[in-house]
């Protein structure tokens, strides 16, 4: 909105030439959505004590959770208003892109809120069932799916690239539609069962943003592409606004989901934030870097996943308790260690997704 309104001021006043670039824009993104988490911040949290959503903590969970009971949760609602708010500010409104990344956002936390909804609100123990979560999350990640598919206009739309491959590309033709699915819908709920511990999501989100924002800009140049032999998406670099709000946002409602907690951000805001990287990754032909990126989410659905698939084969369990956080908890570590180790590694994952653009 900024874009369009004082860059074009531009022929009156040289200062407001700033407007034209995405590092300028970007960073007033991260300080806008920032101050909107700062405003917005205590009012939310006191609206949802109001409602009395709590959050539920499970009996057979580590002892340590049980203080954290009734908590405030669906705090997540703090998170989409930020990124909203901040992207649509400082975006240029006619980028195509921007419109798809604040769909999966917006898509997602509404699937997100309605099953935080009947279970905080309603009492419904279990909220929406699987299919119906699940039904919905593939429908709107579908719906992006056509879109790039079809209406986006761009040659290199099937396209998927090989990290640390510099020509092996491969052109998914149709099934990219499904593919997309796939994506999107994993990193929806690689997030949100990420979403265990004080801070422990949010911050990974964060640092996500902050690799996407690198890896977007240098996508979104033509020159800076050609250069490291990627996949160059005209139009793309405007997504780094879009990631600066995410981080802004990330800090902002780290302020008050650090250790101890003063609210949660529900699935209104874990599968929110995980379809909104779901969908920079799909929109910026960087799919399986997501996996590097997000490495830590990675993880933590795959020890659900052998968890589960072990105690039915076998009738053992691999971890003390999945996700693999909780596990780690069992054995001893503190919660903060584990958070703060697991963003450690979150770090190092970053680096490597962004030395894999060179490393062709």
């Amino acid at each position: 909105m900024l874009y369009h309104l004082l860059y074009p001021l531009s022929k009156v006043f040289i200062g407001f030439n700033v407007f034209k670039y995405i590092t300028f824009r970007s960073a007033g993104a991260v300080l806008t959505a920032l101050i909107v988490s700062f405003l917005f911040g205590k009012p939310v949290i006191a609206w949802l004590r109001r409602l009395k959503v709590g959050q539920h903590v499970r009996d057979d969970g580590p002892k340590t959770h049980l203080s954290k009971q009734g908590t405030p949760t669906m705090g997540g609602v703090l998170i989409i208003i930020a990124v909203v708010t901040s992207a649509l500010l400082w975006s240029d409104l006619t980028n195509k892109y921007v419109w798809v990344v604040l769909f999966a956002t917006v898509a997602f936390g509404g699937i997100g809120f309605w099953d935080d909804y009947l279970k905080v609100v309603k009492k419904r123990s279990k909220g929406l069932s699987a299919l119906q979560k699940f039904g919905l999350q593939i429908l709107a990640s579908l719906v992006i799916g056509v879109f790039l598919y079809k209406f986006s206009g761009d040659r290199e739309a099937t396209y998927l690239s090989v990290p640390f491959m510099k020509r092996f590309i491969l052109d998914l033709g149709w099934f990219y539609i499904p593919f997309v699915s796939i994506v999107i819908v994993g990193s929806s709920n690689a997030v949100n069962l990420t979403d265990g511990l004080d801070g422990l999501a949010i911050g990974l989100v964060g640092i996500a943003a902050t690799a996407n924002a690198v890896i977007v800009y240098l996508g979104g140049n033509r020159i800076i592409a050609d250069y490291l032999k990627i996949l160059y998406i005209p139009g793309s670099g405007e997504l780094v606004i879009f990631c600066g709000a995410l981080l802004g946002a990330s800090l902002g409602f780290l302020w008050y989901n650090s250790h101890p907690a003063e609210v949660f951000m529900g699935d209104v805001g874990s599968l929110s934030l995980g379809g909104a990287l779901g969908t920079l990754a799909v929109v910026t032909k960087h799919e399986l870097i997501l996996v590097v990126v997000g490495g830590i989410f990675v993880v933590e659905t795959l020890s659900v996943a052998l968890q589960v698939a072990s105690f039915k084969l076998t009738g053992k369990r691999i971890f003390k308790m999945a996700p693999l956080h909780h596990h780690f908890e069992q054995i001893g570590w503190p919660e903060s260690k584990v958070i703060v180790r697991f963003w450690i590694v979150g770090i190092i994952l970053a680096l490597v997704s962004l030395g894999s653009l060179k490393l062709r």
